[in-house]
């Protein structure tokens, strides 16, 4: 049902008065000023009713994706309020849910040693790198990672994550973490498995895809329908968006009532300490028994992950943002978001957080629930809490199989099956970094995301180093670049007019479409002063056609000699024949037609 407000607007241009200046100001650093004075009863009970929705979904997932990070389960939840709170004041986004997902997770294993003081200060150290990119307005460098390289990580991600919990669903113990040994081990001790953790991690998974398959296929509530109908879409829908906490909760009955009992068939939790930890500076330092680990030591232990952590905590957020940005109509400033999750990941540090970003998952679960504000964040932020201090002795009988039912069902859709067959419809080259990215991801994350991000820049500097060039026949011949003219392009150019223009006989002159060709360099203006003696020595002419201004303000201020450009073909033409009338403009603005005058003034 889609709210009769639009409370999340965009930030707005700046004003000219001084006292709207500081206004305007105000509500593009903190977006909640803009949408917070029109706030309304409905919004509140939407706000609500999503951030309890999103509140079970988190809990259980965020005990989960503890375990595959390989930290204790309550830093799971340490992860999952502070964006709540941070986002309500900083978010951009209606839609979006901050808090710790199966992708960060699965960094924060790889480059923390599944030591918490290691992915505390991760946690710290990404978020002061974020909240610098922000406020540098670096956004911009996220863009070079292109979506065949995020989704070729994802779905490595996904499977990665994936056969990880086999070992908690069939209750293996002693498993290597890294991914080849993994799957050699998991084999090997198949014949370990325990039964009762087999069965019921196989009755979660069935039960999450029956809820997940009825919420899909809940039909929309009318205000026409009888009161008892709509109660039944109520309990219907509440039930299939916990099922997260409706499935745990299962398993953790059953769990009690064998512990109960005095056989215990499952591998459990096991004891999760209670309240929230107090507010600390993140460790600079581990003391362990072999001494004390420095600060640079530690940072040198993570390596790329500084770097890994931080960008693709970026990515997945605002990704999700800018999904949910377009499906519900409103946008979001990509610079703002990094700020928010920047201050997330530091404040969240005090509090013993590893690095959390955007979750799509739960962001889904927000939208569908109706959220009209950040708002809704705050509620689940305080069920998080609410739950370190009165639940933490419940996680204790919640079963492994049953948390790793949760991971499994919550990354399968992370894995795109359409996507190769898209690209070979679109562009066939895009498989290339798609490829790279997904088959070294599972040996090493960083030279997987490297790889492929490489790979995909290769590509865009081959377009424009050998930019497609059209050629026309015609009174004379006309070579037009499809794309842009910069300076490694300029020997592509010069092979193409030797090759049809000077290395016949007779010599051909050309006119060179420049219609696509909106800005130069100081090296294809050299190129081009040398391709004009060359003509001028063969006795062939070489004109320049369909200039935009910011070319030609080059060309003019480079003073080449000899140069003749037209505004159209058939001028250049006309000019070839010697027709009367025709003259080309050279290179003084004074021959400058009086519209191109106007806008090189401009």
């Amino acid at each position: 049902m889609s709210p009769p407000m639009s409370p999340m607007k965009p930030p707005k241009g700046f004003a000219p008065m001084s006292c709207c200046w500081s206004t305007e100001t105000m509500q593009k650093w903190l977006p909640f000023l803009g949408w917070l004075p029109d706030y309304t009863w409905y919004a509140l009970k939407m706000d609500f009713i999503a951030g309890i929705s999103v509140g079970l979904t988190v809990i259980p997932q965020a005990l989960a994706y503890a375990e595959v990070a390989g930290l204790p389960p309550q830093y799971g939840l340490y992860s999952a309020f502070m964006g709540c709170f941070v986002y309500f004041f900083l978010g951009t986004s209606r839609d979006v849910t901050l808090g710790p997902t199966a992708i960060m997770s699965l960094l924060v294993s790889f480059y923390t040693f599944h030591e918490p003081a290691y992915a505390v200060l991760l946690a710290f150290l990404s978020g002061c790198i974020q909240l610098g990119m922000g406020f540098l307005r670096l956004g911009l460098l996220l863009d070079f990672i292109s979506c065949p390289v995020i989704k070729g990580f994802t779905s490595a991600a996904a499977i990665i994550i994936g056969f990880g919990q086999i070992k908690n669903l069939l209750g293996l113990q002693h498993i290597p973490r890294q991914f080849f040994l993994q799957v050699y081990y998991t084999f090997h001790n198949i014949g370990e498995t325990r039964v009762g953790d087999a069965v019921l991690g196989l009755v979660c998974m069935v039960l999450l895809l029956v809820l997940k398959l009825m919420r899909d296929h809940v039909p929309p509530v009318h205000p026409e329908m009888p009161t008892g109908v709509r109660l039944s879409h109520g309990l219907v829908w509440t039930a299939t968006t916990a099922r997260n906490a409706l499935v745990v909760s299962f398993a953790a009955l059953v769990a009690y009532s064998f512990q109960v009992t005095g056989y215990q068939p499952f591998v459990l939790t096991g004891k999760t300490p209670e309240g929230l930890p107090d507010a600390h500076i993140p460790p600079f330092s581990v003391t362990t028994a072999n001494g004390t680990i420095s600060f640079t030591e530690m940072v040198q232990g993570m390596g790329a992950g500084l770097v890994v952590v931080p960008l693709m905590g970026l990515l997945e957020s605002i990704a999700v943002a800018k999904s949910f940005a377009s499906q519900n109509n409103y946008r979001i400033n990509s610079n703002q978001e990094l700020l928010a999750i920047g201050l997330t990941n530091i404040l969240g540090s005090l509090f013993s957080s590893y690095p959390v970003t955007g979750s799509f998952g739960r962001t889904a679960v927000n939208a569908q629930s109706g959220v009209c504000t950040p708002a809704g964040g705050l509620m689940t932020g305080a069920l998080v809490l609410l739950s370190l201090d009165y639940l933490t002795s419940l996680f204790y009988y919640i079963p492994k199989s049953a948390l790793a039912a949760v991971i499994i069902m919550a990354v399968v859709p992370l894995f795109d099956t359409k996507i190769v067959r898209t690209l070979w419809r679109v562009k066939r080259l895009d498989l290339l970094p798609l490829c790279v990215t997904f088959l070294l991801c599972f040996w090493e994350v960083q030279y997987g995301i490297l790889a492929g991000a490489l790979v995909s820049v290769l590509i865009l500097l081959h377009s424009v180093a050998r930019p497609k060039i059209q050629v026309s026949e015609g009174p004379m011949l006309v070579l037009q670049p499809a794309s842009g003219l910069h300076f490694p392009a300029i020997e592509t150019l010069r092979e193409a007019l030797l090759s049809r223009a000077l290395e016949t006989s007779p010599p051909r002159s050309v006119a060179l479409d420049c219609t696509h060709i909106c800005s130069i360099d100081y090296t294809v203006v050299l190129g081009l002063g040398e391709l004009l003696e060359d003509f001028h020595k063969r006795g062939a002419t070489l004109a320049l056609i369909g200039l935009q201004v910011p070319v030609l303000r080059v060309l003019l201020s480079a003073d080449l000699k000899g140069v003749l450009y037209f505004c159209t073909l058939e001028e250049a033409e006309k000019y070839l024949k010697q027709e009367p009338g025709t003259q080309p403009y050279n290179g003084s603005e004074d021959s400058v037609p009086e519209h191109k005058i106007a806008l090189l003034k401009a």
